[in-house]
């Protein structure tokens, strides 16, 4: 009978075992508190570990990018694909790190890149993830990065352009 009565609470709104915004944790059991706590701390580790992670691959994408267009001489429809990956990526990073678009226009990329080519673009690409993968190592799960913010915003107008102009 003490389950139906604890969902009876739960439902009631009166007692939750989940914070909201005003509740006092004094009404909640210490242990219970504390395993919340834990839960929280884990869940942020994680979130910044895949962070990491998926600086990692968007680094590793950016250089077989570079590497291709370097053969090639030009993007083929799988290397497009990796590029949207890469801003796709790129996106989740700088979401997490709490930032957003320098200028959240709709304009054509090739306007704000000035007279890149293709091949620098691409080699800009690669050195700015470069940049945006080491700021991510320096940051820890407690901190905000302008400067990573930044580097993600430059990545992300540098894979539009490439999309653009391939």
């Amino acid at each position: 009978m003490a389950p139906v009565y604890c969902l009876a609470q739960s439902a009631d709104n009166k007692s939750s075992i989940f914070a909201k915004p005003g509740d006092k944790d004094d009404e909640r059991p210490k242990g219970f508190r504390e395993t919340i706590e834990k839960l929280r701390i884990e869940k942020e580790k994680k979130d910044y570990d895949q962070m990491i992670e998926r600086g990692e691959e968007a680094l590793k994408l950016s250089e077989q990018l570079e590497t291709s267009f370097a053969a090639n001489g030009k993007l083929s429809e799988k290397e497009i694909t990796k590029l949207a990956t890469v801003e796709k990526i790129v996106k989740k990073i700088r979401n997490e790190l709490g930032g957003d678009d320098d200028d959240e226009s709709n304009d054509d990329p090739r306007a704000n890149s000035g007279s890149f080519s293709p091949a620098e673009a691409i080699k800009s690409l690669r050195s700015t993830t470069v940049t945006l993968y080491d700021e991510l190592k320096k940051t820890t799960r407690f901190s905000i990065s302008a400067a990573a913010i930044q580097s993600s915003n430059a990545v992300l107008k540098l894979a539009r352009f490439l999309r653009v102009s391939k």
